[in-house]
């Protein structure tokens, strides 16, 4: 977590330098043509996530802590241009993540008290895209959206549950995202950082067999959320 949030400073940190030296003095603009006056582009990201839970308990007991790794997430842009300063954008990708839970309860016994869960997700975000004025070669910008994702590594199915050291999370989950980034009009394609966060509005737990179980009975609702960092190529 700690690299992700470093990155972030030091990637916004980077384009403020860049993006006051674009505005302080006239530039000549790149790609004007090209991306200004398209309807529909197109691109790929890649980036970096930090996925997390928000875990809800019914009844207050010993905290379910949850280790967070950093993750990787690849995908596909397509661009609609509404107008000047909104877009509609469908962005298609795959994420890679893996969170850990320590049941603190189970005390030394690291059998019952330690789950490891590795996801990979299908992510599908419809976004809208808020832009400032272009200001010579870089363009600031706010988003948000809704977002499907599939777990393919999902054992929602599995029969065996936490009794077996099984702990399962649902396959389809819904959330929605917010962010910010700059767009960067270079000489021959556009650049774009940018951070977002996202917020899981399903509950993923699946319950174990045992309604008093020891690891799910005391858990009212389970979602998603994280933060992401992607690098945009259109």
């Amino acid at each position: 977590m700690k690299f992700i949030y470093s990155l972030a400073l030091v990637l916004f940190s980077i384009s403020g330098v860049y993006a006051q030296g674009f505005f302080n003095k006239e530039k000549v603009l790149n790609n004007r043509n090209y991306l200004e006056q398209r309807r529909w582009s197109w691109g790929y990201y890649l980036g970096f996530n930090s996925l997390d839970f928000k875990i809800d308990r019914k009844v207050e007991s010993e905290p379910v802590l949850v280790t967070k790794n950093v993750g990787f997430n690849v995908g596909l842009i397509g661009n609609f241009k509404i107008n000047n300063y909104l877009d509609l954008r469908l962005e298609p990708g795959v994420i890679f993540s893996n969170r850990d839970f320590d049941f603190t309860k189970f005390g030394d016994d690291d059998i019952a008290r330690l789950r490891e869960t590795r996801s990979s997700y299908i992510y599908i975000p419809l976004v809208l895209k808020f832009s400032t004025k272009r200001l010579n070669n870089f363009k600031p910008f706010v988003s948000g959206g809704i977002a499907f994702a599939h777990n393919l590594s999902s054992n929602e199915d599995n029969p065996s549950d936490n009794s077996a050291g099984q702990f399962r999370l649902t396959t389809s989950n819904y959330l929605y995202e917010v962010g910010f980034g700059i767009d960067f009009y270079l000489e021959y394609f556009k650049f774009t950082p940018s951070i977002k966060g996202i917020f899981g509005i399903n509950d993923e737990l699946v319950r174990d067999i045992d309604p008093n179980s020891p690891w799910t009975s005391n858990i009212d609702q389970l979602n998603t959320r994280g933060i992401f960092i992607n690098f945009t190529f259109q």
